[in-house]
């Protein structure tokens, strides 16, 4: 994983250096659809086949994106076929939207809930977690009924479990020592 990580960096720098002197929303928008497709099992195997031309992957990846694509972008999945790439775009991706982060003062949250919560609810924690944090956050929110109750709130390697299951937990532990 690691190795990915390593190969997809000057990518996902490159791309940043190009997005910023344009539309970045976009960029981050375009970027995130490029590796969902890249992501699909079968776009893997047709990246993968050795008796199609570059032309020929870089036109049919194209076709599969429903956003337009700049010359920018097409001369940058061109690139990425021609170095056998293409399917490095997830991390790609997850790291562009780091260097997005980091440049707009911002953070991805991503908050699991025992139970859907309201948007005021959202918005109040949202607005309690960027105070507590000392920074804009980017929520994502799924819902685990495994909680019992409470939520649970990744930022970063940063975690909050407030959740009932964790409170149990550590009263176990506490308990059984």
């Amino acid at each position: 994983m690691s190795e990915l990580a390593t190969i997809a960096r000057p990518y996902a720098e490159a791309l940043f250096r190009v997005a910023r002197t344009g539309n970045l929303a976009a960029w981050s928008d375009l970027v995130s659809e490029m590796a969902a497709v890249a992501a699909l099992p079968d776009v893997k195997t047709f990246a993968d086949n050795p008796r199609l031309t570059d032309r020929q992957i870089v036109e049919t990846f194209l076709s599969l994106l429903k956003s337009k694509v700049s010359g920018e972008a097409k001369n940058f999945v061109g690139m990425l076929v021609e170095n056998d790439r293409l399917t490095l775009l997830p991390e790609i991706s997850a790291q562009f939207h780091t260097l997005k982060n980091a440049a707009q003062g911002a953070a991805d949250a991503e908050i699991t809930s025992a139970f859907e919560l309201t948007d005021a609810q959202m918005k109040d924690l949202v607005a309690t977690l960027e105070k507590k944090l000392g920074r804009k956050l980017n929520p994502s929110v799924k819902v685990d009924g495994a909680l019992i109750g409470g939520v649970c709130v990744a930022v970063g390697d940063e975690m909050l479990d407030t959740s009932v299951r964790a409170k149990l937990q550590r009263m176990y532990i506490v308990l059984a020592s």
